[in-house]
């Protein structure tokens, strides 16, 4: 259940304590698990654009499952996260395939402008503390004409569950994490959908497509009940930008 609060550590990503005691236990169980699996991950992969053979930036990477898809798929592959398991995780998984460098998505990228052509940042919006300067961090380093594919909480989901009283606030909140072995309180914010449309907007990005996604048939088998309820109710969001300036 969520814990509204107005405090965060402006010194640290906020939820970087909570992802190093998650990074084994997620990339032991997030591979099958069925809200990445066969819930957020089939739908933020289908906005890929052709990445065979071009510069892709996997942005908070965590464990390494979408750069080893985007392997897969003939991309040339840079990934960076915050989190120092989470690097170790990934740089054994990939074994040397891929660059793999540390990157705090609240500062400055450690990246060339026009740097890649694609860049993808599944699930981490919810954590970023300006997400106006993120998008134009984004924008710095991709070509002109790069595409910019991310997930994120949906916004709707948020507010009902952290029982807001403000749907156009940004609000801090925290989580308690159940599925991955001993419960974690990870924290993030819940934002209205109109800051992220406006910070893609001021970075200079073109929104194509929004996805609401529903679960999968397989997510049926491993959560009927949780099935029931993304069928009727919107637990992410996932969209595809353009670059055009």
């Amino acid at each position: 259940m969520p814990n509204n609060s107005n405090k965060s550590d402006d010194n640290e990503p906020i939820a970087l304590s909570a992802y190093q005691q998650l990074a084994q236990p997620y990339f032991e169980k997030s591979d099958t698990k069925a809200h990445n699996a066969y819930y957020e991950r089939p739908a933020t992969m289908s906005l890929l654009p052709d990445v065979a053979g071009r510069q892709v930036l996997d942005l908070a990477c965590g464990p390494g499952w979408y750069g080893e898809q985007l392997l897969k798929l003939g991309a040339v592959v840079t990934c960076c996260d915050i989190t120092p398991n989470m690097l170790e995780i990934t740089r054994n998984r990939l074994g040397g395939r891929a660059k793999v460098v540390e990157a705090d998505l609240d500062k400055r990228l450690p990246f060339d402008d026009e740097s890649f052509d694609v860049a993808i940042a599944p699930l981490v919006a919810d954590y970023l503390k300006d997400v106006e300067f993120t998008f134009s961090e984004v924008s710095r380093v991709l070509k002109p004409g790069g595409v910019f594919v991310f997930s994120a909480g949906h916004p709707f989901f948020d507010f009902r569950y952290t029982k807001s009283e403000n749907y156009f606030a940004t609000e801090y909140f925290v989580w308690t994490w159940w599925g991955f072995g001993e419960p974690v309180d990870v924290p993030g914010f819940r934002r209205p959908l109109s800051e992220y449309t406006e910070g893609l907007f001021k970075a200079g990005f073109v929104m194509e497509r929004l996805i609401e996604p529903k679960p999968t048939e397989k997510f049926k088998e491993l959560e009927p009940e949780d099935y029931e309820k993304l069928t009727h109710f919107p637990g992410f969001m996932c969209i595809r930008a353009n670059k055009i300036k």
